[in-house]
């Protein structure tokens, strides 16, 4: 029990702002065990979000609400999927080798395609959010607490999924998300989808069709999986930040969808 609580604060350590106790540090293996954990991680993220756009409703008008939570989701986790979102436009836009594309991708600075992704990200977020949110306003406050909460982990396990079934690409052993990249356990991978698909299967209580949303995430995995390894053979960190990114619009927008038929 105890190593499973350190490895658990090791994933909230590792992929968000929030505080961890002293002793918590970023050892190899227990940042490629935290993997387990990586869609929990979204349930915390999604919950802060909700709770700061339930308060900010009481307030303002649900856009700014919106608004608001999305601001808490970046501070909560540090920006850290956003800049990987950024990197990885950078790097393949302006990148046409391997070689060139990883050097881009690692260089600090933000681009062109990188400032341009990010500005329609979280136009897509923020007006997608609103809409659906509008739609929902006459449900209790929990189904849209479980809104929020299913987006974050899914998104997260669509990103995971990705190291589960490929290679990583950088053979630099200090990059950050390297140890991310070891052998997997069905430890780590059961626990993954466990945390990943609870919200889901909790929102399909109210509607089954709710876990339609499975389809666009499947494609988004299966293409983006198959044009990292055409373009890196593999994935980098910054890989698994956009997907998760790109699951979250995704998400959000098909259960905008979706409400018209439920």
């Amino acid at each position: 029990m105890k190593q499973e609580i350190r490895i658990f604060f090791t994933a909230l350590m590792f992929y968000t702002r929030i505080p961890c106790p002293k002793n918590i540090d970023h050892s190899p293996d227990y940042i490629n065990k935290a993997t387990r954990y990586f869609p929990l991680i979204g349930w915390i993220v999604g919950g802060i979000s909700f709770a700061v756009f339930w308060s900010s409703s009481l307030i303002f008008d649900p856009l700014i609400a919106v608004l608001f939570s999305l601001i808490a989701g970046v501070l909560t986790t540090g920006a850290f999927h956003e800049d990987g979102l950024a990197d990885v436009f950078d790097g393949f836009g302006g990148g046409w080798t391997k070689e060139k594309i990883l050097t881009i991708m690692k260089d600090s600075q933000i681009g062109a395609y990188g400032a341009i992704a990010l500005v329609f990200l979280f136009g897509l977020k923020l007006f997608g959010l609103e809409s659906l949110i509008n739609k929902s306003m006459n449900e209790k406050p929990y189904f849209i607490a479980l809104l929020f909460i299913t987006y974050h982990a899914l998104s997260r396990l669509t990103a995971i999924t990705i190291v589960f079934t490929a290679a990583y690409s950088r053979e630099d052993e200090t990059s950050k998300a390297k140890p991310i990249a070891k052998a997997h356990s069905f430890v780590e991978i059961f626990g993954a989808f466990f945390w990943g698909l609870s919200p889901l299967i909790l929102l399909c209580v109210f509607n089954w069709k709710f876990a339609l949303v499975l389809v666009p995430l499947a494609l988004l995995w299966y293409f983006s999986r198959r044009y990292f390894n055409k373009w890196i053979d593999g994935y980098t960190g910054d890989c698994l930040g956009a997907v998760e990114q790109l699951a979250e619009c995704m998400c959000i927008l098909t259960f905008t969808a979706l409400w018209k038929f439920i």
